[in-house]
């Protein structure tokens, strides 16, 4: 158990949170949620113990451990992958070495033996005896292949990395389990297997995500954050949502009851406070006016965008033929004769492990890459919006945002490109805000302006949920069902994948590609043991290369 008790943090003059009181329990899967800004990583620092409080304080069952997804993806280069992993459990790591380096010595001492004892008793209680197997089946099933587990983690990838500090906090069976946005870089796969974990994980565990699918998945109950307190729901993220919007339903009717009443007893005093014979009556119905109190209804402090993309034209029944496309990069073959024809109703997701393979065919696809093999051709109804993973050179500038979205426009007129800034959570102030030091979610939001201002029919979308806050991924989200035209888009959020695609294609680690008119999840129960044997069959043939 891990509890808050009074927890008030003040940063300057502003209260983050004021008065904190909640208690997490054994057992339980809790959904910390809020609008960006809210706090939510910060609480996770002060549970950890990171961040000090103002006032009050975390009180932890004694005697239980508590563990924590690390965000710094370079602190562990000078280890091994699997030194990493069990890192997870810092006393038996500390023991592992002691013992190694007691049984190193040439004159091993009777002290030296008592020490070896104590020792080997320690490391039993703490299960080290299957330290590296519970570290490999981590390992494993979150993608990390068995011959990289003993590789420095200065050697991984970006993603790669971030498995494996995944793997160190799920580690030992950890007590308290705080997770920060545990699903950022995992591929789909691993996504699944880190759900069925959490789903099956006795202790307690406290998660912040902005995947909506996977809060639902694995929640037992949701923390909103929200004007600096933190309320508790019993249930998964969808029963909070409407949990919370039914209670605002209900104390909007009690105060339009109350409203009406104030009304009646208003009309009645003005009537007959001068009348001899009713002006009992009268005092009695001021004070009655005096004891009804209004019911103070904040609005949320989150806020949506409007994202609607209107496009200038219909598009036309030859939207986009794909023959034979192949590319290689570094030495390895990403696309492998990639062929399909898409039609003016297509909603396309591009699955798949391999990230750079659907980047490389996006870039391809606009325009800014060529391929090795093969050819595309764009209809002549259509004009094309692109939203890419990286943004850098974007915003490589000093232009403000005003000025950087008026590039864009068709229409040069101040009034017009501000419009869209405000609908898309910039208001007048931060117009003149250089693009340059934007966050991320605002330098997202920018780019959607600049596809929703083209007037586009068809959309290519690289990962445009990261960095957006759960408001923005449903703005977004629906704002891709409503829209007629043609879209083709990579993301790890189910959620958004689901609801948006009507087409799903698949490319495999070998760079050739499944293409299914389905559902996303239609496609996962038809597809899944067979996209498990292609793969498995793929790894065996790579090790007997």
């Amino acid at each position: 158990m891990i509890q808050a008790n009074n927890v008030t943090l003040r940063l300057g003059k502003k209260a983050l949170f004021e008065d904190v009181n909640i208690k997490f329990t054994e057992g339980n899967c809790y959904g910390l949620i809020g609008a960006n800004g809210a706090g939510k990583s910060t609480f996770l620092k002060i549970l950890a113990g990171d961040l000090e409080t103002t006032t009050g304080d975390i009180t932890i069952t004694p005697g239980q451990r508590l563990s924590v997804l690390e965000q710094d993806h370079f602190k562990y280069d000078a280890y091994p992958v699997m030194d990493t992993v069990i890192l997870g459990n810092k006393r038996l790591y500390e023991i592992m070495k002691e013992k190694d380096a007691i049984y190193a010595k040439e004159d091993f001492s009777d002290e030296d033996g008592i020490r070896a004892s104590e020792l080997e008793a320690e490391f039993a209680e703490l299960d080290g005896w299957e330290a590296e197997s519970n570290a490999a089946m981590l390992l494993n099933g979150l993608g990390i292949d068995t011959d990289m587990h003993y590789m420095q983690m200065s050697d991984l990838k970006g993603s790669e990395k971030v498995k494996v500090l995944l793997a160190k906090a799920l580690f030992g069976n950890p007590d308290i389990l705080l997770l920060d946005e545990p699903t950022n870089h995992l591929d789909m796969d691993a996504i699944a297997w880190l759900e069925e974990f959490l789903i099956n994980f006795e202790n307690t565990v406290i998660v912040v995500s902005h995947d909506r699918y996977f809060l639902n998945k694995v929640c037992t109950h949701t923390a909103d954050i929200d004007y600096g307190k933190i309320q508790l729901y019993a249930g998964n993220y969808d029963f909070w949502y409407e949990s919370s919007q039914l209670l605002i339903r209900q104390m909007k009717e009690a105060n339009k009851k109350k409203e009406e009443k104030i009304k009646e007893l208003q009309e009645f005093i003005s009537r007959f406070s001068a009348n001899a014979s009713k002006s009992k009556q009268a005092t009695s119905r001021k004070r009655a006016l005096e004891k009804i109190e209004l019911e103070e209804i904040k609005p949320s402090s989150r806020k949506y965008p409007y994202i609607d993309f209107r496009p200038d034209r219909e598009i036309g029944n030859e939207v986009l033929t794909v023959e034979g496309i192949s590319k290689t990069i570094d030495g390895v073959k990403v696309l492998d004769n990639i062929s399909f024809i898409l039609g003016h109703d297509d909603k396309v997701a591009f699955i798949g492990g391999n990230e750079l393979a659907k980047t490389t065919l996006f870039k391809i696809l606009m325009g800014e890459m060529e391929p090795d093999e093969g050819s595309y051709k764009w209809g002549v109804t259509t004009s094309q919006a692109y939203f890419p993973k990286d943004s850098t050179k974007e915003f490589d500038n000093d232009y403000t945002i005003t000025d950087w979205l008026m590039g864009y426009s068709p229409v040069k007129d101040v009034t017009y490109v501000r419009g869209f800034l405000g609908r898309m959570l910039f208001p007048g102030e931060d117009g003149v805000k250089k693009v340059r030091i934007l966050s991320g979610g605002e330098k997202v939001r920018c780019l959607l302006s600049k596809m929703m201002i083209s007037g586009a029919n068809v959309l290519i979308l690289d990962e445009p949920t990261n960095h957006l806050d759960m408001e923005s991924i449903t703005a977004l989200n629906n704002g891709l069902i409503k829209f007629p035209g043609v879209i083709l888009f990579a993301s790890h959020d189910h959620q958004f994948v689901q609801t948006t695609a009507n087409r799903i294609m698949e490319i495999m680690p070998d760079g050739s590609m499944i293409d299914k008119i389905t559902t996303y999840d239609e496609y996962l129960e038809s597809d899944e043991m067979a996209r498990k044997r292609f793969v498995y069959t793929a790894n065996i043939e790579e090790d007997e290369n």
